[in-house]
């Protein structure tokens, strides 16, 4: 059954108010989080805020990509444990053996 016109516009308008209400949301979380990290009280040009926050995506677009060269032990476990073909929570003593327990009887 093939869809009339006037149903993809009807999609396709339901779908750009999805996309309008998504963006909203996001630039509302990031708004909160640079209000938090205190550039709200920062004056600085509009332009260069805008590159600050291009090359902050694309540092965490690479991060995403290459977890091993951001140095994050997690992904870089969990990875090495998804190539062996291990179950992804064997991966927690790698990650904590650096951190040895600390033994009951010893006082701080």
């Amino acid at each position: 059954m093939k869809k009339t016109s006037a149903r993809i516009r009807e999609d396709l308008a339901r779908l750009q108010e999805q996309l309008r209400q998504a963006e909203t949301r996001d630039a509302e979380r990031i708004g909160r989080i640079a209000l938090k990290a205190g550039l709200g009280e920062v004056v600085v040009d509009e332009r260069e805020l805008q590159a600050a926050f291009e090359e902050l995506a694309d540092r965490f677009r690479s991060a995403c990509q290459e977890p091993e060269q951001m140095g994050w032990p997690q992904q870089r476990a969990g990875a090495q444990n998804k190539a062996r073909g291990a179950d992804p929570e064997a991966k927690a003593p790698e990650l904590h053996s650096a951190f040895p327990a600390q033994s009951p009887d010893i006082e701080d």
